[in-house]
């Protein structure tokens, strides 16, 4: 699938962004921790910088937002305690940066969406549903394959690959080839196999191979649990010790798509972005390449003289 596509076809886009995401990638792409010369780490602060502008740049999106996890437990927490219990904390090193990214995307001027008691995810559905119905299409910028639920017509996930430079979009296509499923059987895919990333369970003994196969034949979940007299009793066997589980792993893994927001579509255009601020905050970073490739970009109306001057 390549963004051409869509350019041409007219429609309005939106391209919504995992901020979490790009942080982590953005801290572990560049192995050597980057210092300015009064000694701060700027390697995800640059990451994350660079890679905004290529998402622009590569783009040319009508609206562009962001999303983040709330630190708060959210209601999946509420449901399963151990709710991605596993995972591995993130380096103080990445943490300390954290304030900084957020001061830059302060002069990006794109708006920011997280939620007590929801996830980025959630945020992020939500957008892409809302978005939809104004006959918008959203580019979901994300590393999360939860995300490939939401695929549709008017929704692709794109993977940051190389920093945007050589990004991967998954249309509906592109999540059949992956798993042998379709983007509305994903949820029905996780509930089965199960989420190590997030510590959900599924059923056990079933593996992606045996998940795909009893969706391509049943459709849903509930198709496989009401045709149990016709599967292999291995399988039976495990798909009714396992119901429950299934079940309460399907409503962990369905991201919701009606959190209530709201969105602007004037506060989302990138033309708001802060040229003059953000060039300030480059130079105070020591990031002249991106200095340099922000005066590249800045349109020749959108400064006044005397600000121009004061950006060189």
């Amino acid at each position: 699938m390549n963004v051409e596509i869509h350019k041409k076809s007219g429609e309005k886009r939106l391209v919504v962004i995992d901020g979490n995401h790009l942080i982590h990638r953005a801290f572990y792409a560049i192995q050597n921790p980057l210092m300015t010369s009064t000694g701060e780490q700027t390697n995800a602060i640059y990451g994350f910088a660079s890679m905004l502008l290529n998402i622009l740049e590569a783009e040319e999106p009508d609206y562009i937002a962001m999303t983040f996890d709330e630190k708060a437990p959210t209601f999946r927490h509420d449901k399963h305690e151990e709710y991605k219990a596993t995972r591995k904390k993130a380096p103080d090193e990445l943490y300390a940066q954290i304030p900084r990214i957020r001061e830059m995307i302060k002069c990006f001027k794109m708006p920011t969406f997280s939620k007590e008691g929801y996830e980025a995810d959630d945020m992020m559905g939500t957008l892409a549903k809302k978005a939809q119905q104004e006959g918008i299409i959203t580019h979901i910028v994300t590393g999360d394959m939860d995300l490939l639920q939401l695929v549709n017509h008017k929704i692709l996930v794109v993977f940051p690959h190389k920093g945007y430079r050589e990004p991967k979009f998954y249309d509906a296509d592109g999540v059949y080839e992956k798993y042998s499923i379709h983007p509305d059987q994903v949820v029905d895919y996780k509930a089965l196999v199960g989420d190590t990333s997030d510590n959900i369970k599924g059923v056990d003994g079933i593996g992606p191979k045996g998940a795909s196969e009893l969706l391509g034949k049943y459709k849903t979940l509930d198709g496989i649990y009401e045709h149990l007299d016709e599967i292999s009793e291995n399988h039976r066997q495990k798909l009714e010790r396992d119901k429950e589980t299934a079940y309460f792993a399907h409503d962990l893994a369905r991201i919701r798509t009606d959190v209530e927001c709201e969105f602007v579509h004037k506060d989302a255009e990138p033309s708001n972005l802060d040229y003059l601020g953000l060039m300030k905050f480059f130079e105070e970073m020591e990031m002249r390449s991106l200095q340099r490739r922000l005066t590249k970009m800045l349109p020749a109306d959108k400064l006044q003289p005397e600000e121009q001057m004061a950006m060189f």
